[in-house]
């Protein structure tokens, strides 16, 4: 499913409205490093790919700007572990 997600600079976050709620992708930015804290999915939108959507279009974005990223967020790491494309963006991946 396709979310409209919005890079909302001025909050450090990947965010999407649904349902009248919001749904989160947390980060610390630190001149060309990004590091992602928190992923956050009200538990009535969980199951439907949210987190994932927001974590792959924050992942893009990192990649498309020539930065790097620092998860610190459990979801975050997890999901980079499944989707080891990602692995070049990982500040410190030995690869």
């Amino acid at each position: 499913m396709e979310y409209n997600i919005v890079h909302n600079e001025a909050e450090s976050r990947f965010e999407t409205q649904i349902e009248g709620l919001t749904s989160l992708v947390d980060y610390k930015k630190r001149e060309n490093l990004f590091l992602v804290t928190h992923t956050e999915v009200p538990p009535q939108l969980e199951g439907r790919g949210i987190a994932a959507a927001l974590t792959k279009t924050l992942l893009d974005y990192i990649r498309e700007n020539g930065f790097k990223v620092r998860p610190v967020c459990p979801y975050t790491k997890a999901y980079i572990q499944r989707h080891p494309e990602y692995n070049d963006i990982v500040a410190g991946h030995e690869g």
